[in-house]
């Protein structure tokens, strides 16, 4: 579990000692020139073990946020953004609530009914999401992306590396000067028809008649 907590009764355990959330904040060395505060691990009184972030807040300048997270092996800077995400997830509410009208549109008692609005409504959503990113997010998959652009060109230069076989087995087998000369010729092609990054593996590669 990730979220945010609050200066209230709570008390966590530091080394034994018992500290409200800001006596703990104080007890921290500070980073003044980072976003994320500081960070330490720390026990609820029920002796649960949790990991305290605290972040700049950017609303108050002087002012600090606290994010708990149960998952102590996380880092801090991880942690943050995990919470990050949050903030979708609050905005498709929003969207959802205020203008595809989620709960209000239809009155009633009836299970079935309850399911159907909210799959129509949420099915709304997601053709308007998926024409926003079309249209207007020019933001790719990132790491995902370029995993498979690695592996088609991997696939591009297996490809190259079997027709230069071929081209070899077939200049073997050939005769006639004739029929080497037509070999030579679909050597050159296929050398001027390899992709840039393919010739720059091989950058004295030539064909020679």
């Amino acid at each position: 579990m990730i979220g945010m907590v609050k200066e209230m009764k709570q008390r966590y355990l530091v080394q034994g000692q018992r500290m409200t959330l800001r006596e703990v904040f104080q007890s921290l060395p500070k980073h003044k020139n980072s976003d994320i505060k500081g960070s330490v691990i720390v026990h609820t009184t029920c002796g649960l073990p949790v990991k305290l972030v605290f972040v700049r807040n950017w609303n108050k300048r002087r002012e600090w946020l606290a994010i708990l997270s149960t998952d102590v092996s996380l880092d801090s800077a991880e942690i943050v953004r995990i919470y990050g995400m949050r903030w979708s997830i609050e905005t498709f509410f929003k969207v959802t609530k205020s203008y595809l009208k989620l709960g209000t549109e239809f009155q009633g008692r009836s299970f079935d009914q309850l399911i159907s609005h909210t799959t129509i409504v949420f099915s709304r959503y997601l053709a308007m999401e998926y024409e926003r990113r079309q249209t207007h997010d020019n933001r790719t998959l990132g790491g995902l992306f370029f995993l498979f652009a690695y592996e088609v060109r991997d696939l591009d230069f297996q490809t190259a590396l079997q027709q230069l076989m071929v081209l070899f087995l077939e200049m073997a087998q050939a005769k006639t000067k004739k029929n080497k000369t037509s070999i030579f010729c679909q050597l050159q092609d296929w050398i001027s028809s390899l992709p840039r990054y393919i010739k720059g593996l091989f950058k004295d590669l030539s064909c020679e008649s």
